[in-house]
């Protein structure tokens, strides 16, 4: 993909992750529309980049429409759309019913939303390309977080399947999933989060020095974390050694 001239919406813009792809996006020569719940931060990130902030909730009907909408005015098309805003709610099945449907709100269905919103045009145009910030828990599973580990499957099932509908159509699906990057979202994963995730770390900007090799490549699956292509592999061909040692994993965390 020629970043340069095109238009990128990225959600969850204002801090972490997001805000790492805007900044690369804009140095690459992207027009960036920045999304983000906090205002504040959705607006300094784009003041940063030269792009336009659009606050609001990017899981909601009204703040896909709005945003898309808002993008489509200012620049005319959309050429990326990142479906990058993502909460992490622990627990099990004990967990609130609220925590499992914002889990499955911001985690799946904002990237749902999205795709109805920005599908027609790009359908039309005969192009246009969906990066889903999944993580590698979609991939593999996260201990002590099961609304986070089940959204995050069905955001990457969403996004494989987006990727084989639309590919002969012109549009290009990409599935994000790194492990641990230090983000205010790895800091709320509390105490487990961090002794799974915190050594292996990395910083936002290498997660989209990644991101922007892999829209050279069209690769669907963007993986930081190399070593999670072998867990992957593991779990699929193994499965009772991988469970084996992700139990060990769990009672030393118990």
């Amino acid at each position: 993909m020629r970043l340069a001239e095109s238009v990128a919406v990225v959600t969850g813009g204002g801090n972490g992750i997001g805000a790492a792809l805007s900044r690369r996006f804009a140095e690459q020569g992207a027009s960036v529309v920045v999304n983000d719940l906090d205002a504040d931060a959705a607006r300094a990130v784009a003041a940063e980049v030269g792009g336009l902030a659009v606050p609001g909730d990017a899981a909601s009907e009204q703040g896909v429409a709005d945003l898309v909408g808002a993008a489509t005015e200012r620049h005319g098309r959309i050429d990326l759309f990142c479906a990058n805003a993502g909460v992490a709610d622990g627990g099990g099945p004990e967990a609130d019913e609220s925590a499992w449907a914002r889990s499955l709100e911001v985690n799946v269905m904002a990237h749902v939303r999205a795709a109805r919103a920005v599908l027609p045009q790009w359908l039309e145009r005969g192009e246009g390309r969906f990066l889903a910030t999944v993580s590698a828990a979609g991939l593999l599973t996260m201990l002590g977080s099961a609304p986070y580990s089940v959204s995050k499957h069905a955001a990457l099932a969403f996004a494989e399947w987006m990727s084989i509908t639309y590919a002969d159509r012109g549009i290009t699906v990409q599935a994000l999933c790194p492990q641990g990057v230090r983000t205010n979202l790895l800091d709320g994963t509390g105490e487990t989060g961090k002794k799974l995730l915190a050594d292996a770390a990395i910083e936002p900007d290498q997660v989209a020095d990644e991101v922007l090799a892999a829209l050279r490549d069209d690769r669907f699956l963007i993986l930081p974390h190399p070593e999670v292509a072998q867990y992957y592999a593991l779990r699929a061909t193994d499965p009772a050694k991988w469970h084996g040692g992700m139990r060990k994993l769990q009672r030393g965390l118990a």
